[in-house]
């Protein structure tokens, strides 16, 4: 079910509410949930922090390194493995609850190990106009 109310240009109203399922929404924005790509009046719109629920295969990697990184991020194990590569050193995510946080600046990659795996990303603030190409 999703629900919203008629918001401002920028901002829901007070009171709007949207209802969703993160697998089912996710794929609309390549995982995104929350952010400034959404459209403006949604809920789920916003220029200050953007989330991501992540499903990701075994042995799925990002496709290319993000350098010049714009925000601040925090990512967090919800199941499997998780390893977040950085320029000095690789961070293993193996329990539920392991998080890792990374600033502006810090260039950044990642690898779903062993087994599926689910992770939540929160990154702040929301960036117009900064969006990864599809993989092709």
């Amino acid at each position: 079910m999703t629900v919203y109310d008629t918001v401002t240009e920028h901002n829901a109203e007070p009171g709007a509410v949207y209802v969703g399922k993160a697998d089912l929404d996710a794929p609309e924005e390549q995982g995104w949930l929350l952010g400034h790509f959404r459209p403006a009046g949604d809920p789920r719109h916003s220029a200050d922090v953007e989330i991501k629920w992540g499903r990701h295969p075994k042995g799925d990697c990002r496709a290319k390194w993000v350098t010049g990184e714009q925000r601040t991020a925090l990512l967090v194990l919800i199941k499997g493995r998780f390893h977040m590569e950085f320029p000095d050193r690789t961070v293993v995510l193996t329990e539920p609850g392991d998080y890792v946080v990374w600033g502006r600046g810090v260039d950044h990659s990642w690898l779903a190990e062993e087994e599926d795996t689910v992770v939540l990303t929160v990154r702040w603030p929301s960036v117009a106009g900064y969006k990864v190409p599809p993989p092709e």
